[in-house]
């Protein structure tokens, strides 16, 4: 079983920055690709960005691309998601998932954490 937390979300305002993490902790998880997604109220979860384990491929949907990065640290078994500019529009419940597969984590189809919320205001 892997467990995932994740923290860092707040309030903000638009145009600042904020980084999540995700610490991971059980069997094997050293080995497994992350990812986050995000969910706004009345929409469906959808993907924010992913990372394989080695860290030697990353990828960004469109609407964060150029703005968040996404990076890892084996030595923590975390992985945190830097937001900058960030838009009203970002605001919304993020998720963070792993699985030993990298296309599992950018399906959504990996193990969930609980989501902490991200609130933009303009």
């Amino acid at each position: 079983q892997v467990q995932l937390v994740e923290s860092g979300g707040g309030l903000v305002q638009a145009g600042d920055s904020l980084r999540l993490s995700c610490a991971a902790s059980g069997r094997t998880v050293g080995n497994y690709a992350m990812g986050w997604f995000r969910q706004a109220p009345g929409k469906e979860r959808e993907f924010v960005s992913a990372i394989t384990y080695t860290a030697d491929s990353t990828r960004y949907a469109d609407s964060v691309r150029g703005r968040f990065t996404i990076y890892r640290d084996h030595l923590k078994n975390t992985v945190y998601l830097r937001m900058n500019s960030l838009k009203t529009e970002d605001s919304a419940v993020y998720y963070c998932t792993a699985d030993d597969r990298y296309d599992f984590v950018i399906a959504g189809r990996g193990y969930w954490g609980q989501g902490t919320q991200v609130t933009v205001s303009s």
